[in-house]
């Protein structure tokens, strides 16, 4: 709490100001159709890159052990999202569906893994199942609808069929990042848990290898000269750990470092005014947003959440600790999630329809009222410690939560702890009420983010830690995942995110937009939210 501090006497007072003060303070907005979805391809061969990493060092470069810029430059997955949310041919040259249940891969001939050994059906057909046969995997709920029985089978020389027990929308999208994502069977299984940690080895087929982990500084990538869409023009990419804000920005600034994404939005005057490289900001579905950590305590009153939103001023949010970098959002799926569907409209239209956030202190206060909740015991809200923008919104919400005559204890956790909280097991959540996260989707479509908060955790639900089950959200939901017409799944998807938006399974704070900062002497990185899951280093290079 010493921490937080000096922090909450600043958003104490900076929210304390008249809306005119803070209109004349406010950070200059960025026009969504300005957003920047990935630059023009490198042309040059270039040597040597360093790149950033803001979120620390990764804990493993497996896909879904862990989600890290690292990885998509390292293991191709079967399809790939484009920048622009669209999905292409990846290592599969076609996967689609035959009929409503079987699902076909045809696998690129002559793919290689790094070290020039054909990937092979039976590598794919490993991979996909180390998240089909796992509830713990975080991609398990892409597999939910696979049949339990041979559900996935070499089908040819360079074939994998997946059969399902019903229609699945989702699936295709999903093998688009780390669910689609092709590991050597051979060497994953030698390496048993040592696999893609500091202590261990990994074997992919992307554009970049793995040379060397130097724990606690650097992991060090080298180009893959034989990658089946051409060789990378930087021949090697080095990763730096540097999770702190004011060290990254001078980092770059100077010239030290080269790159890096989710830069933090204080920089943005100094970013935008720098004569070593430039800001580019792009299209997301990540969003900041806080929720309930366990089944019992004030936190899991949807009431309570209701009544914290509309505590809180969203556009203030944004000025202060977006820094003008986020746009307003209605509830946890962001409207870039659809932006490659040909149902874009109706997903647009369902989302348009939902209630806009405001501010309405009164009517807060009297949800507080209706909550039955003790207001005398204060709810304990974890963010991650070291943290600028969630030290500012563990503030703003300590505040709007005492405006409305509830309380706020902020426990601050360090990186392992904070990342304990989204495991299975309950222990590290027992003593917390709501947690504060940047939530995003490294894939296109709507349904993955919502699922893992609304539905039971045997069809997905891994953060659904309140026990949420509301039949006809569940059975919207599943509508939309098994009608294969995209029109009826968008139907259906928004009659289940009009039942489930009230409810604020995650309180919606804003929508972040997609930052990168990059050397002047480079250009080529994808710069949306699809560098999560895409190889976005592949077309980098010199001007």
């Amino acid at each position: 709490m010493k921490a937080l501090s000096t922090g909450v006497v600043a958003l104490l007072l900076l929210t304390a100001c008249t809306s005119r003060a803070a209109e004349q303070t406010a950070a200059p907005t960025i026009d969504p159709d300005s957003l920047v979805t990935s630059l023009a391809a490198g042309k040059t061969a270039v040597d040597e890159v360093t790149w950033a990493l803001v979120e620390g060092e990764p804990r493993s470069l497996v896909p879904g052990a862990d989600y890290n810029f690292i990885q998509p430059n390292l293991c191709d997955s079967l399809l790939r999202v484009q920048p622009d949310f669209t999905i292409d041919a990846g290592i599969a040259e076609r996967a689609d569906w035959v009929d409503p249940v079987t699902f076909v891969i045809d696998i690129r001939p002559g793919v290689t893994f790094w070290d020039g050994s054909p990937v092979t059906p039976g590598d794919v057909v490993y991979s996909l199942q180390r998240h089909h046969l796992d509830v713990t995997s975080a991609f398990f709920g892409a597999f939910v609808l696979v049949a339990p029985e041979g559900g996935i089978e070499i089908t040819g020389e360079n074939q994998v069929t997946i059969h399902f027990a019903a229609p699945d929308s989702t699936f295709r999208d999903a093998l688009s990042g780390g669910a689609g994502a092709v590991l050597s069977k051979t060497v994953s299984e030698e390496q048993g848990p040592a696999l893609g940690t500091s202590g261990g080895d990994l074997l992919c087929a992307g554009p970049y290898k793995l040379e060397s982990w130097t724990p606690g500084s650097e992991i060090v990538t080298v180009a893959n000269a034989d990658y089946w869409d051409g060789a990378p023009l930087v021949q090697k990419l080095t990763f730096k750990f540097i999770p702190d804000g004011t060290t990254l920005t001078n980092a770059l600034l100077e010239g030290d470092v080269d790159g890096a994404f989710n830069v933090a939005p204080g920089g943005r005057d100094a970013f935008e005014s720098s004569d070593q490289g430039r800001l580019v900001v792009g299209p997301s579905t990540a969003s900041f947003s806080f929720g309930p950590a366990r089944d019992t305590g004030a936190g899991a009153n949807p009431k309570i959440r209701q009544a914290l939103s509309l505590a809180i001023d969203r556009e203030q949010y944004i000025s202060t600790v977006l820094n003008g970098l986020g746009q307003p959002q209605s509830t946890f799926v962001a409207p870039f999630s659809w932006s490659g569907s040909p149902a874009a409209d109706a997903y647009q239209a369902g989302y348009d329809a939902l209630e806009q956030p405001e501010t309405d202190l009164d009517a807060a206060k009297k949800l507080v009222q209706e909550s039955g909740e003790d207001t005398a015991v204060p709810l304990r809200l974890a963010i991650p410690a070291g943290n600028k923008e969630f030290s500012q919104t563990a503030a703003i919400i300590q505040n709007a939560a005492q405006q409305i005559g509830l309380t706020v204890e902020i426990d601050e956790r360090q990186a392992a702890d904070f990342a304990a909280i989204f495991l299975p097991d309950p222990g590290p959540r027992e003593n917390i009420d709501l947690v504060a996260t940047t939530g995003y989707t490294e894939t296109p479509g709507v349904l993955a983010y919502p699922q893992l908060f609304l539905l039971s955790p045997d069809l997905g639900g891994i953060f659904n830690w309140t026990g949420y089950a509301n039949p006809e959200v569940t059975g919207a939901l599943q509508a939309a995942r098994t009608t294969p017409d995209p029109f009826g799944a968008a139907e259906a998807y928004t009659a289940a995110q009009e039942g489930f938006a009230p409810d604020m399974l995650q309180v919606t704070l804003a929508g972040a937009f997609h930052t990168t900062f990059l050397n002047n002497r480079l250009t080529g990185a994808v710069t949306s939210v699809a560098a999560y899951a895409s190889p976005w280093a592949l077309h980098l290079g010199g001007e």
